[in-house]
C-alpha cells in the first residue's frame, strides 16, 4: 500500500476527530477549519493516488461528515459539558401552573381559590391546577373564591364570587 493512501486515511481520521471535537469544544470555528483542511488534504491525496481512490474518498467524506455531526450532536446532551450548556425542557407535574392556551380556554365559568393575593396579578387554583390570573378590578386577598370570566390568549381574568 502506498504511503499516500495511508496518510490520506490518517488525515480522514484527523478530520473526523476534529469534527467531533468542534461539537464539544468551543473554538470559534478553528477546529472546524482544521477539520476542513485535513479533509480536503486527504481527498487530494486520494486523488493523487488514483481517480478511483479519489472518488471512493469523496463518497466516504460525503457520508462521513453528516454522520459524525449527527452522532456528535446526539451524544452532546449526554456529556457533562453538554448538560451544562444545553437547556433542559421543563417537566410539568400535577399542581403546576397551566400555561397552554387550549387548557386555559376551558376555564371561563369555573370557580377556584386565590393562592397569592391578586394585585391585580397573582396565582389561583382551579381544581388543583395553578394558573396566573388577573383580577377584574383591584386587589383580591388570598383564599377568596373566584370565577374565571374571560381568557384572552394566556391571560385569565377572574372575578370575586360574591356570597349573598
Amino acid at each position: 500500500m502506498d504511503w499516500w493512501l495511508l496518510f490520506a486515511v490518517f488525515l480522514y481520521v484527523i478530520c473526523a476527530t476534529l469534527i467531533v471535537a468542534e461539537v464539544f469544544i468551543p473554538s470559534a470555528g478553528i477546529l472546524g477549519t482544521l477539520a476542513l483542511v485535513a479533509g480536503i488534504s486527504g481527498l487530494t491525496l486520494f486523488f493523487h493516488h488514483s481517480t478511483a481512490a479519489g472518488l471512493v474518498g469523496l463518497v466516504v467524506a460525503i457520508f462521513m461528515v453528516p454522520s459524525l455531526l449527527f452522532v456528535a450532536y446526539k451524544l452532546l446532551p449526554r456529556t457533562r459539558f453538554g448538560r451544562r450548556v444545553l437547556l433542559t425542557p421543563p417537566v410539568r407535574q400535577r399542581g403546576e401552573a397551566i400555561t397552554d392556551a387550549p387548557e386555559l380556554s376551558q376555564l371561563p365559568g369555573r370557580t377556584g381559590r386565590v393562592l397569592t393575593a391578586l394585585r391585580p396579578v397573582g396565582m389561583c387554583d382551579f381544581g388543583g391546577r395553578r394558573v396566573e390570573c388577573v383580577a377584574e378590578s383591584g386587589y383580591v386577598p388570598k383564599d377568596k373564591e373566584i370565577t374565571a370570566i374571560r381568557v384572552d390568549g394566556t391571560q385569565v381574568t377572574v372575578r370575586v364570587v360574591e356570597r349573598t
